[in-house]
């Protein structure tokens, strides 16, 4: 983007060197083409903080949903966990002939 703004201040130069205008004409177009440039950062500080929002956004909403996977693997793994842990406990019950309450 660097090159761009080069550019137009290379274009902008070389325009007032080489173009027959008057003086009030040639302040006239440094004017307009200075409020070009102004409106052209503007936009792309726009764009620049849209992108970053969304960027942002998407950054959230990817946590998130990876935040709810890992939690439903922790509920999955404790329930699993818990299951083996009565099925063991009866088993051990009658192994042993025990009832363990």
């Amino acid at each position: 983007m660097k090159g761009f703004f080069y550019g137009l201040g290379l274009g902008v130069a070389l325009g007032v060197l080489f173009a027959p205008m008057s003086g009030e004409e040639t302040r006239n177009n440094l004017r307009d083409r200075a409020g070009d440039l102004g409106d052209n950062a503007r936009d792309l500080a726009d764009q620049a903080t849209q992108a970053y929002s969304q960027g942002v956004d998407k950054a959230k909403t990817a946590y998130n949903q990876g935040a709810d996977k890992v939690r439903a693997g922790v509920q999955s793994i404790r329930g699993q966990a818990n299951d083996a842990a009565q099925n063991a406990g009866g088993a051990i019950n009658q192994a042993t002939g025990t009832d363990n309450i």
